[in-house]
């Protein structure tokens, strides 16, 4: 296949075009190189991509219009990343991420591009699943500041107040973002179930669970905690765990993430129906907390231990993991990287620089 990646020079993209290339399909990268997840360059292209390469925006519809010449399918991971600094970051989160998107869908359409992969996003359920001894499965609502600021982290029963028990989410469970790059992630599955249906086009959306790996911009607000912990150990100093730690999360190796990518491409026709989106959990089906991934970057490392702040911040959730028994099923996809091996290598990869 010839497939356009957009988002092709960042951190996701870059292994999933390394990964298209070494199954034998020719990619086309098309990238903004936006200063959030790339180092300020004197020159417009990145140091080397494994296909042709085109530099643009992928809001620039003649650009996308063009580099869509010839293309059997799109892998979509452009997109403007994490929480970001504060509300003002907003219109810059939906134009990234869905004006681009529907330029993209638009441009698509036109060309008569039929087959999509998205990069989803697991931040779309909001909190995780949970359960209550005396209620069962019940949808806790978003943490009280007063409670954060005392130190109740975890949920409780919105029916009783029982400690819950938090639990794996599957693709059918409501969604709930809960904040705004969470907001923009669910906005672009609608756009692309909408493209599905209108043009009769196949659709799907991988949520990615906590990606880590080589190549993680570091020393940006935009990247993840993974990130954020792999910098403070390069600059000799301590990781600082928000809350008390025990905030669970599926951390899944970048390659591991791009393998899913080729599989949703090369199965697109049997992945999703035709005027469809069909979501996959992609994730490595192996919860840890935030506090032992601290831990173990730092011991791999060999820097000082996490510190443990109890700071924390509005539209964090608490837990968020999720079953990804369907892709395994439907994709024949297995995370082929451990927690412990993917740390070990992350603690000692080099990492890209930000802004």
């Amino acid at each position: 296949m010839r497939v356009l990646v957009t988002g092709g020079a960042g951190f996701i993209g870059s292994h999933i075009v390394t990964a298209l290339v070494e199954h034998g399909h020719e990619a086309v990268v098309l990238d903004a190189l936006l200063p959030a997840a790339h180092p300020t360059a004197t020159h417009p292209a990145p140091p080397s991509v494994d296909g042709e390469w085109i530099h643009a925006d992928v809001r620039d519809r003649e650009a996308v219009l063009a580099a869509l010449r010839g293309v059997d399918a799109v892998c979509h991971q452009a997109a403007m990343v994490g929480l970001g600094k504060d509300f003002a970051d907003a219109p810059a989160y939906v134009g990234c991420n869905d004006l681009g998107t529907a330029v993209l869908l638009a441009a698509m359409a036109e060309r008569g591009v039929r087959e999509l992969v998205l990069a989803g996003s697991m931040v779309v359920y909001g909190e995780g699943r949970y359960d209550c001894p005396r209620h069962g499965r019940v949808r806790p609502g978003p943490r009280a500041e007063a409670d954060l600021a005392a130190g109740r982290f975890d949920p409780l029963c919105p029916e009783c107040g029982t400690p819950l028990r938090p639990g794996l989410v599957g693709e059918d469970a409501p969604v709930d973002p809960r904040n705004v790059y969470a907001t923009t992630k669910l906005a672009q599955e609608h756009l692309a179930a909408a493209w599905a249906r209108s043009v009769g086009g196949r659709a799907v959306s991988l949520r990615y669970h906590n990606v880590y790996g080589p190549g993680m911009p570091r020393d940006t607000p935009y990247a993840g905690v993974a990130s954020f912990f792999r910098s403070a150990l390069a600059r000799g100093e301590a990781p600082t765990v928000f809350e008390d730690g025990n905030q669970r999360r599926d951390f899944i190796h970048v390659r591991d993430v791009a393998a899913a990518n080729v599989a949703a491409l090369e199965a697109a026709p049997d992945a999703a129906a035709p005027a469809a989106l069909t979501a996959y959990n992609t994730g490595s089906d192996d919860p840890h907390t935030v506090g032992e991934m601290a831990t173990a970057l730092a011991t791999a490392f060999g820097g000082p231990a996490p510190v443990v702040t109890g700071d924390y911040r509005l539209g964090d959730v608490r837990h968020i993991t999720a079953s990804s028994r369907r892709i395994r099923d439907q994709l024949g996809w297995r995370p082929a990287v451990s927690f412990h091996e993917g740390m070990t290598e992350f603690a000692h990869a080099p990492q890209r620089a930000g802004v």
